[in-house]
């Protein structure tokens, strides 16, 4: 049985790109989580010790994603991926969502990003 737990529109402000002004000043990223878990037993015990923390998830997807300036979306997001799986076993897939709004593009758009899927080994 697989379940999903999601957070969305996760706000973070960092030094991710490949202009030198994105990795001086930032800029505001937007992610999306889904994870993919067996909730079959948190639903019936109603304990947090039995699911994954939205709030764990949370911390550790905002630490991977500015721990380091990585000039690729795909980069900062793979490290948020390996740290989630990581850190909760319960895990089983994660997707990944990184939107950059503000991206340094010569053009008019409403969101610019990418996805990536990654699967616990």
């Amino acid at each position: 049985m697989t379940d999903t737990i999601f957070i969305r529109g996760l706000v973070i402000h960092a030094q991710h790109g490949v202009m030198e002004h994105e990795t001086e000043v930032g800029q505001r990223f937007v992610m999306d989580i889904e994870l993919s878990t067996d909730l079959s037993e948190s639903s019936h015990t109603d304990r947090l010790a039995d699911t994954v923390s939205y709030a764990g998830v949370v911390a550790t997807a905002s630490a991977a994603f500015k721990d380091a300036n990585y000039k690729l979306l795909e980069r900062a997001a793979g490290a948020v991926a390996d740290a989630v799986l990581a850190t909760f076993p319960r895990v089983i897939t994660i997707k990944i969502t990184v939107h950059k709004p503000h991206a340094p593009i010569p053009a008019i758009f409403d969101d610019v990003g990418i996805s990536l899927t990654r699967s616990r080994e």
